[in-house]
């Protein structure tokens, strides 16, 4: 990171829904006989069809990325409890991270990292669900942290070379999250490299409980991390303030995954490749970045133009 800005992957999302999956491929093998409907819970897809998610992981690294993340967006038993899978976190997390990091030896060119990817949960600890119960929450923090420490656990044990506390809307949850790693890296007696990237919701520039990004940084600058950024609700074009935010004032790596613009009509991403890397060369214009990929609509051919782009620029110094 000294000496060149690092290329993250883009959407999994996005790839898998390519392979116009069915009920019975989230089934296959481990899952046939479950109760509930399994389709779209695609962690576990790690288990089901491995060879689709290396399929995708290899083909970011043939982009050009340098860091991949693993298959486990929603690996924690809060996100799994929708499907009564909570007994199959640990095992979604261990496959994630032994089959990102398969694809990852494989590469000699220079480099390549895999991510564990540890997302928002779909609870929060900071807002009430319920409009008429300001003071409840549908999750405690102590819920959250033990919740993070299982996956975080599994991550580990299947090799990550980092962790990447993404898309935060509540920095309370991602505080929960912070608090669970530094748990394990203490009982491990390991440490590892730590990403945090939150979520801009609207062009207010706040988290969606509240948070400006400076605040949001303030919050988080206890950790020793090793890059703090902001990923998904905006494409890059809308993003490019709140990175500046970042640059005048994080002690840390700054990263940016931004969506292929903003959906249209049908839920989709039209922001070509091309598009794309134009707007991510006026963040590279200014300096602000040192690691740098996609979010939601994002494919291959969007991280191959941001890697051939990355290369005319020096890394932010911080």
């Amino acid at each position: 990171m000294e000496d060149r800005i690092l290329v993250l992957d883009g959407a999994m999302g996005t790839m898998i829904q390519r392979h116009k999956l069915e009920e019975f491929d989230f089934r296959e093998g481990a899952f046939e006989d479950h109760e509930k409907p399994l389709k779209g819970n695609n962690d576990l897809l790690s288990i089901t069809r491995p060879e689709i998610i290396k399929e995708i992981h290899k083909a970011y690294f043939d982009a050009g990325a340098d860091i991949v993340e693993t298959n486990t967006f929603s690996g924690t038993r809060i996100a799994q409890s929708d499907y009564d899978l909570e007994h199959a976190v640990y095992d979604i997390n261990y496959q994630s991270a032994i089959i990102a990091k398969e694809i990852a030896t494989q590469y000699k060119d220079k480099p390549r990292f895999v991510a564990g990817s540890i997302g928002p949960t779909n609870r929060t600890a900071s807002i009430s669900p319920d409009v008429n119960d300001p003071g409840y929450r549908a999750i405690t923090f102590d819920a959250l942290k033990e919740a993070y420490r299982e996956q975080v656990q599994a991550l580990i044990a299947g090799g990550v070379d980092l962790l990447l506390v993404e898309t935060v809307f509540d920095t309370l949850n991602a505080k929960a999250a912070l608090f669970a790693i530094q748990e394990v890296f203490d009982e491990t007696k390991k440490e590892l490299p730590i990403m945090v990237s939150g979520t801009i919701t609207d062009q207010s520039g706040r988290t969606l409980t509240g948070q400006t990004t400076e605040a949001f940084l303030i919050s988080l600058s206890h950790m020793p991390l090793l890059s703090i950024g902001l990923n998904c609700a905006l494409g890059a074009n809308m993003m490019r303030p709140y990175l500046q935010i970042l640059n005048r004032t994080a002690p840390f790596a700054v990263s940016a995954h931004p969506n292929a613009g903003l959906p249209n009509a049908f839920g989709d991403y039209d922001e070509s490749p091309e598009q794309m890397a134009a707007q991510i060369k006026i963040f590279l214009d200014e300096g602000l970045m040192n690691i740098v990929g996609g979010c939601c609509g994002t494919t291959p051919e969007h991280i191959q133009a941001i890697s051939a782009l990355v290369n005319n620029y020096n890394p932010r110094k911080y």
